[in-house]
């Protein structure tokens, strides 16, 4: 595994703050935009390069801020100081604030500006889009600082799963919208298995995170159940992620070649049959997040062609 940032090899401010984002993790973001526009595309409208680009942009701005605003609040909690089982990079955070790269005050300017810079290039995409733009924008933004800030903290309130499916969701949405220029059910469908096996993601992560979590007062959902009830989530979230893609095929609301992307539930499969004899021995779950992590990247970009390339009969245009 890689190790964590230090101060004697990471001198440059600019370095600092880009890797404060974790930004090896932005990825399941910009797969979310491809999602969203290979729907647009499949239903027959032609992208613009431009506002494409934009959109991936702002949306990796977004969950970079929301990055770096986690990393601050659960400073400010306590648990990542007393994390001692981390997974780096996987979880236990970005470890800047921990390993004295960066002030806890430096973290949060660093994350509110992020999420204040979408505003404006949000706003000009939404005078080009259409006004719904602006909706599908707020509730990101509110999302994004609702999971780990306080008064909701959604994360630590069990919560955390439904705000990283809503938010992925939102993100599909929010790019097809701006090529569309209109809502569409299809983004939304064509997501939601995508959003799902990015929560199974989170979920996964806070096996290893679990005692320093429960000792700050973080109740996330596999706090709440506890390890032993909380290994059979992991298996239950993935199941409903690859049922609902088969019932949404079987509908013709999405291509039949999108099935393709199912098959990524060998992989899901194996995290679920790993997290189940390991859920209490933290160093034993890398390999099973790891095989989330690809799970859900190879999903989202399998469902991604089909949308883009195969075109079916139940596209709305």
């Amino acid at each position: 595994m890689p190790t964590e940032p230090q101060p004697a090899t990471l001198t440059s401010p600019a370095l600092r703050a880009l890797l404060a984002t974790r930004p090896a993790f932005l990825s399941v973001t910009l797969v979310a935009c491809l999602i969203g526009l290979a729907a647009a595309a499949g239903s027959g409208v032609t992208l613009d390069p431009l506002t494409a680009a934009l959109t991936v942009l702002l949306a990796l701005c977004a969950h970079a801020g929301g990055n770096v605003i986690n990393d601050y609040h659960d400073a400010r909690s306590g648990a990542d100081a007393a994390n001692t089982t981390r997974l780096y990079p996987f979880t236990g955070g970005s470890r800047f604030i921990q390993n004295g790269l960066l002030s806890e005050a430096q973290t949060a300017r660093l994350g509110y500006g992020l999420l204040l810079a979408v505003v404006p290039a949000g706003l000009w995409l939404s005078w080009q889009a259409g006004p719904g733009l602006i909706g599908i924008g707020l509730a990101g933004l509110l999302l994004g600082w609702a999971y780990s800030a306080p008064p909701l903290k959604l994360m630590s309130r069990g919560l955390g799963e439904l705000a990283i499916v809503a938010s992925w969701a939102l993100v599909v949405v929010g790019a097809d919208y701006v090529q569309r220029g209109s809502f569409s059910t299809v983004p939304l469908l064509a997501g939601l298995p995508y959003a799902l096996l990015v929560a199974a993601i989170l979920y996964i992560n806070q096996f290893p995170d679990h005692d320093s979590d429960a000792a700050s007062g973080k109740r996330t959902l596999v706090v709440i159940l506890g390890r032993d009830t909380a290994k059979w989530g992991y298996l239950m979230l993935t199941l409903i992620a690859y049922i609902a893609l088969v019932f949404m095929i079987e509908r013709n609301t999405l291509p039949q070649k999108a099935a393709a992307a199912a098959f990524t539930l060998v992989l899901s499969f194996r995290a679920a049959r790993d997290l189940i004899a390991h859920a209490s021995e933290p160093p034993a779950l890398a390999g099973a997040i790891r095989l989330t992590l690809v799970a859900a990247h190879v999903h989202g970009l399998v469902l991604a062609a089909a949308l883009a390339f195969a075109p079916w009969s139940g596209a709305l245009r």
